[in-house]
């Protein structure tokens, strides 16, 4: 009874096993992606888990939320700036000079604001610092990850 469920177009041929698609030259590899991607949750998730459980008051907590969301926007835009300049794409003096500021005065804030923390061991300051640099670093990696993975498969 299966020969009459079968293609006939099919009869005799072996099924192919499935082939993973080829990575295109430049193209990140999926391990180096989803690295880039665990980095941008591990840091985002510590450093939110930390504010949560952290005993300061509401509005600090808010600045330290704030100077994150604002970093990682800072850095994913100065990477976009960097990047279309380096491939002269027309980027405007203004936006890539607002790119650099953006960048350092939120990491400034970061760096005065837990300077002038006193209810912050100086443990949990560090923690905060380094799941700061993490998830910038990795958010910029990911836009680098996502140009490159754009850049090679419109070459074809």
């Amino acid at each position: 009874m299966s020969e009459y469920n079968e293609n006939p177009l099919m009869v005799g041929e072996e099924p192919r096993p499935k082939r993973k698609p080829e990575r295109k030259e430049g193209e990140p590899t999926a391990a180096f992606k989803g690295a880039s991607w665990s980095a941008l949750v591990v840091g985002v998730a510590a450093y939110l888990i930390g504010l949560f459980n952290a005993g300061m008051q509401l509005n600090e907590k808010g600045y330290y939320f704030a100077v994150l969301i604002f970093g990682l926007y800072a850095a994913v835009s100065l990477q976009k700036a960097v990047r279309d300049k380096d491939e002269d794409i027309p980027v405007s003096g203004i936006y890539y000079g607002l790119s650099w500021f953006a960048l350092i005065t939120a990491v400034a804030l970061m760096a005065i604001g837990l300077y002038n923390a006193g209810s912050i061991a100086l443990s949990e300051k560090g923690f905060y610092a380094m799941s700061f640099v993490l998830s910038v670093f990795s958010a910029v990696t990911i836009q680098k990850n996502i140009r490159d993975t754009q850049a090679a498969r419109g070459r074809d």
